[in-house]
């Protein structure tokens, strides 16, 4: 079964490769659930021996976007193919909470026709979709290769009878169910067994290698700690992997 990584740091990508990951989805932002990484970031993971897919995602929040977000979503797409992404993670909602069909489409169309062949996930706006049954029909039409999901619940552990659904569906659609949230070594075997791919974080918190600390002062929101930060664990990412295989 394969199994992909988030990253959200050049050191996280060599993490998931030593742990034996089979792709990578690369982003930033990963306290907001993830958001468009840099492209500099994105050219450093070419030589290394995984497949990378970018996050396309312009800010946290819902997935209803505006003209300009759009616009630049559009331009992050372009810049993410021709840095070298191996393929694209991608979604969008409507109001209603069904897919925007007309954006999705016009991304499917360009990241094809920049890199064909160009993998394509679609991304966790799905567990947001009033009619999940109908939104991964909808995914398949629009030629995604795998829907990100965790079963529309809030882990995937609780979602693992949508997932389940959600699969069967899918092989009868020709498309892939990655299960993904709160993946763990010790349920991932659980998840899998209700998907085609797993999806992980796979991070431990790392201390700062700073000697000198100033108490109570934060670049981030209200309590966030800048002497300890979340980065994946390569002998996470092998423990999951050897509980699927």
């Amino acid at each position: 079964m394969t199994l992909e990584i988030c990253c959200g740091s050049l050191t996280a990508v060599q993490a998931a490769v030593r742990g034996g990951a089979d792709r990578v989805e690369l982003c930033s932002g990963l306290a907001d659930g993830g958001l468009t990484p840099s492209v500099g970031l994105i050219k450093l993971t070419k030589p290394l021996p995984v497949k990378v897919n970018v996050l396309i995602r312009p800010r946290p929040g819902d997935f209803v976007y505006s003209r300009q977000e759009r616009t630049q979503m559009d331009t992050d797409l372009r810049e993410a193919i021709r840095a070298g992404a191996d393929g694209l993670v991608l979604g969008a909602l409507l109001e209603d909470g069904t897919l925007d069909m007309d954006l999705l489409d016009e991304q499917v169309v360009r990241a094809r026709r920049l890199r064909p062949g160009c993998s394509l996930t679609l991304h966790r706006c799905f567990d947001l979709t009033a009619d999940p049954l109908k939104a991964l029909e909808q995914a398949r039409l629009l030629g995604f290769d795998r829907v990100l999901t965790s079963g529309c619940a809030p882990t995937a552990e609780k979602g693992l009878e949508m997932l389940a659904r959600l699969r069967e569906r899918g092989r009868e659609f020709g498309i892939a169910i990655m299960a993904g949230g709160g993946v763990t070594p010790d349920n991932a075997a659980r998840i899998a067994a209700c998907a085609d791919e797993l999806h992980a974080s796979a991070r431990k918190p790392l201390e700062s290698r700073m000697t000198f600390r100033r108490p109570g002062v934060s670049m981030g929101a209200p309590g966030a700690d800048e002497y300890a930060y979340p980065e994946t664990d390569p002998g996470t990412v092998h423990s999951i992997k050897q509980a699927i295989s």
